[in-house]
């Protein structure tokens, strides 16, 4: 499945499996919004069935690259398998997770 990433002040919608493959098309895109001066960076994975580790680094790495600037930064609506993922790794407090 592709990866499709939208960027529309400060949300970024995610739609499609984040994997090693396509990994640094969203690494690219919150990089941009971190590095364009949002206040805030809400990460929508609504729409994302899988995410693999390369993609929850993304992630967690844009998370801290944002606390460094004073950005705030969520995940928000992650699909049911994807949040247990992300409370598994013990990332979810990191990434400030909001399921609804």
């Amino acid at each position: 499945m592709s990866l499709s990433v939208t960027v529309d002040n400060g949300v970024v919608r995610v739609t499609g499996e984040v994997d090693v493959s396509n990994a640094d098309e969203l690494r690219s895109a919150l990089a941009g919004e971190l590095e364009a001066g949002a206040a805030s960076v809400s990460v929508d994975l609504s729409e994302v069935p899988y995410i693999d580790s390369t993609g929850i680094g993304v992630l967690v790495g844009a998370a801290h690259h944002a606390a460094e600037k004073g950005v705030s930064f969520e995940v928000v609506r992650p699909q049911k398998n994807v949040a247990r993922v992300l409370g598994l790794l013990g990332v979810s407090a990191d990434l400030n997770v909001r399921e609804a």
